[in-house]
């Protein structure tokens, strides 16, 4: 027990160096407890790794960091890897969303960051928040031409794309992903992104895929990770998956399941947030 006990201190004491000799980046995701799915965060973790930051993770779902706790896992909440930062002696902090879209999730998180902070004055000299995937016209650009050149080298130019995103009906995140299902379009006639939830369903996709006499259709996701939504609500067997749904229409689903952060171009995009950074949440608004 005592040997565990010193490894754990140093651990904490090797990370506490690192984190002062560089910058310490709080990654927020949402979460994954799905087998394999963790490829993309692991992917994200090392283009920060190779950029020189320290990286503490945090998800932002109870339910999920409940289900690896039990598995023997132990992932921090945001409250709790800001906390960890600040036994670390970080005085500059950053935070970066890993979300797609300034939508409710992101929301959250800056109440989570907020309501550290206010438990907790002084600890941090600054606080300094990137920004979601699409948070701008060269964001949506970046972002298109990154999953366009991450298509399945086997798609054909009869062969249709659709694109899986999470969509909400709460918040902006409709707008956005309804602004970057209008600009994969523009770039692509026969790519299409519809939503789990909002107002992008699927439902608005099928007709036009008829009407353009498509036979074959590449599934997937425009999510961080491939979890749950894209093995399940996307590629599953169930009679009402995305890809069930299309072989009833007479088509031929072609998963490709990849999240997201194993892209390396939207890697940069998110670098790219955390590094111009200005959103520091310890200054107030004028």
């Amino acid at each position: 027990m005592k040997r565990i006990l010193m490894l754990a201190a140093l651990c904490l004491l090797c990370l506490a160096s690192a984190a002062l000799a560089g910058q310490t980046t709080i990654l927020v995701a949402f979460g994954t407890s799905q087998p394999g799915a963790e490829a993309s965060l692991k992917a994200v973790e090392a283009a920060y790794a190779r950029a020189g930051d320290t990286i503490i993770w945090a998800y932002t779902s109870d339910k999920i960091r409940a289900k690896l706790h039990a598995q023997g896992r132990r992932i921090l909440s945001v409250d709790e890897a800001m906390n960890r930062a600040a036994e670390l002696g970080v005085r500059h902090l950053r935070i970066q969303s890993l979300h797609i879209a300034p939508a409710e999730e992101f929301n959250q998180l800056q109440r989570m960051i907020v309501r550290n902070l206010y438990r907790h004055p002084g600890r941090f000299s600054s606080v300094m928040l990137g920004h979601p995937l699409l948070e701008s016209a060269q964001d949506m650009r970046e972002t298109v031409a990154a999953v366009l050149a991450s298509l399945p080298r086997e798609r054909t130019a009869r062969d249709a794309v659709l694109l899986m995103g999470h969509g909400n009906d709460r918040g902006p995140g409709d707008l956005v992903l309804q602004a970057a299902a209008t600009a994969f379009q523009q770039a692509d006639p026969l790519i299409w992104l519809a939503t789990v939830e909002g107002a992008g369903s699927i439902d608005h996709v099928l007709p036009r895929l008829r009407e353009a006499g498509v036979r074959r259709v590449w599934l997937m996701p425009f999510m961080m990770v491939a979890g749950d939504h894209a093995r399940n609500d996307l590629a599953g067997p169930e009679e009402d998956s995305w890809a069930s749904r299309l072989r009833a229409a007479g088509m031929t689903p072609m998963p490709h399941l990849r999240g997201l952060g194993e892209n390396p171009a939207i890697q940069r995009i998110f670098l790219r947030h955390t590094q111009a950074a200005t959103d520091n949440v310890m200054q107030e608004k004028q």
